[in-house]
């Protein structure tokens, strides 16, 4: 009789301690008491209890969330992500729903010009913001009761150490944390994969390269290029213009790229109308560019649409790869691995509806 209630005892108490570590480890969603958090601005911000409800305020901030698989627990969105066209981020073109949530701010690049009386009606456990200043960040928190947690996209790099932390960071506000770490995984696989692939390419065999059409503050032409352009370097190729020695965007002057004369071009297609515009009257230019002459213009998809499309630079990368050294990624297709990319990310293969507006991966043609 007494083995038979010691037994018991160590059972009931083998339950207990199971459930104590379920709920400090493994219990998702759940956070006991308050958790603080020091967030990309370095305010120290309070969360208190369980999270469930979320919005997000201010350039790239909703995307953070939606590649965290946790688009059930938004509850109001800017009404930038209801009203502008949503092709272009993969983000929302896989969240249609998102559009019938309430509106919590105008949204919009400078100042997101956030609601207070609407967020509160939404009754929000905490705000993402992103592209915001302290002062905004804790006059919002003020106003409306609520925490607010700033993430960052950070430097023109893509993705950046930054982005990688503002992951982070919300994926441990929220219950989030191993997606959080798979979604990092992914990412640096990628990279990883677009390197090996070309790591070892000499300087000597490699073509040279140039990206014009850039989006900067809106469409521009073939004279708007990046330094240091993020899917360049991820397949390590010649960029052209990173003799300048700069970071991020640049105008260049025609003259510039003349002299330059890259062997291959490609052209973002958020700027495609542009430029095409520009070959109708100054075709003299662009048939002394031998990339012109020879065919050997390309386009990519715009990533830049309400801060960085981190899918939309990497199946970038892997187009870019395929025309630049074509041996190295003769097993891949570029639109299955931009579909696989974008399903990871976003939940859903949005490439289709990109190319049907943009054009998508495709060698260009002028007349």
């Amino acid at each position: 009789m007494k083995k038979a209630i010691l037994a018991s005892i160590l059972l009931i108490l083998a339950i207990s301690i199971g459930s104590v570590v379920y709920l400090i480890y493994m219990a998702p969603q759940q956070h006991r008491g308050k958790l603080t958090v020091t967030d990309m601005l370095g305010r120290t911000v309070e969360v208190s209890g369980t999270v469930k409800r979320i919005i997000c305020v201010g350039p790239g901030a909703l995307r953070f969330i939606v590649y965290l698989n946790a688009t059930d627990m938004i509850v109001g969105v800017e009404e930038a992500e209801k009203t502008w066209n949503p092709v272009g981020r993969p983000y929302r073109m896989a969240h249609p729903e998102l559009a019938e949530l309430p509106t919590i701010g105008k949204g919009g690049p400078g100042n997101p010009n956030p609601y207070p009386e609407e967020i509160i009606k939404v009754k929000p456990d905490v705000i993402f913001a992103a592209a915001i200043d302290e002062q905004l960040a804790n006059s919002l928190q003020q106003q409306t009761g609520v925490p607010v947690v700033v993430l960052d996209y950070g430097p023109v790099k893509v993705p950046s150490e930054k982005f990688f932390e503002s992951l982070r960071l919300a994926g441990e506000v929220i219950g989030k944390k191993q997606r959080a770490e798979e979604v990092i995984g992914f990412i640096n696989n990628v990279l990883a994969d677009l390197n090996l692939r070309t790591a070892n390419i000499s300087d000597e065999s490699k073509p040279t390269a140039y990206v014009g059409g850039i989006g900067y503050r809106g469409a521009q032409g073939i004279e708007s290029t990046e330094c240091q352009f993020s899917p360049f370097v991820a397949v390590n190729a010649k960029n052209v213009v990173d003799e300048l020695n700069k970071t991020g965007h640049v105008f260049i002057d025609k003259e510039k790229l003349l002299k330059w004369n890259p062997d291959i071009i490609f052209i973002d297609e958020g700027g495609l109308g542009i430029v095409s515009d520009d070959y109708s009257k100054n075709s003299d230019f662009y048939n002394s560019l031998k990339a012109f002459v020879n065919g050997n213009v390309y386009g990519i998809l715009p990533y830049n649409y309400y801060w960085t499309n981190v899918g939309t630079a990497l199946a970038d990368a892997y187009y870019i790869g395929k025309v630049l050294y074509p041996n190295k990624f003769a097993n891949v297709d570029p639109e299955a691995k931009a579909n696989e990319i974008y399903t990871f990310l976003v939940g859903k293969p949005v490439y289709e509806e990109m190319k049907e507006t943009f054009g998508g991966f495709t060698r260009l043609a002028f007349r």
